[in-house]
């Protein structure tokens, strides 16, 4: 039997196969941990959750800083859902700055976890990070944390060559130029349809 088609970028759409995917998603998390630090660990609720969105027409669910484990994208591939995990880069951008001897291999960090659900039919796509905060961008550089979120884009390819990668920014920071990345993401906080509707035609071109 041949693998269920994933995601892919055709020009300004996505695509499964031949079908255009038009993306209707929330955010899911985050929740409190267990005692284990588990994030998603009941599997009955993620289930019935997963199950209501469904039902209500939602396609897609944005885990937004912790990496799921594989039954929660097995629990979504069973509802028709398509998942975004966040590999939370935006928490390690500090070590850019103090280069402690025992500071995390960041690059090891990501790849273990794209590893952890590389090729699973569920992925919608891998987000590098969240809102990298603006001083600390501006700090840095513009460059360093284009460089930084591009080495990182390379790791992600290297663990899953097809997985689609993104990096969720926000209207503070929008001049940082990502041309590598698979699609554009954007967290856009306008109460106003119009200032909103004229913030997307702007992120269009």
């Amino acid at each position: 039997m041949a693998p269920a088609p994933r995601p892919c970028v055709r020009g300004k759409f996505l695509f499964v196969g031949d079908t255009k995917l038009r993306i209707r998603g929330v955010t899911y998390g985050a929740f409190a941990p267990d005692a284990q630090g588990r994030e998603y660990h009941d599997l009955e609720v993620i289930e019935r959750d997963f199950a209501l969105m469904a039902a209500a027409g939602i396609n897609a669910v944005r885990i937004p800083h912790t990496m799921p484990p594989r039954a929660l994208l097995d629990l979504a591939a069973a509802c028709g859902l398509h998942v975004m995990v966040g590999l939370s880069a935006e928490q390690y951008i500090g070590f850019l700055i103090d280069r402690r001897r025992d500071a995390p291999d960041i690059a090891e960090l990501v790849r273990a976890k794209v590893r952890s659900c590389a090729g699973h039919p569920a992925l919608l796509c891998y987000a590098l990070g969240n809102e990298i905060p603006a001083p600390m961008a501006r700090w840095l550089g513009r460059r360093k944390v284009e460089r930084y979120l591009e080495r990182l884009y390379r790791v992600v390819k290297e663990a899953d060559p097809d997985g689609l990668v993104t990096y969720v920014n926000y209207p503070t920071t929008e001049y940082l130029r990502l041309p590598f990345l698979d699609l554009l993401c954007f967290n856009v906080y306008l109460e106003s349809q119009e200032r909103f509707d004229a913030y997307l035609a702007r992120l269009q071109n």
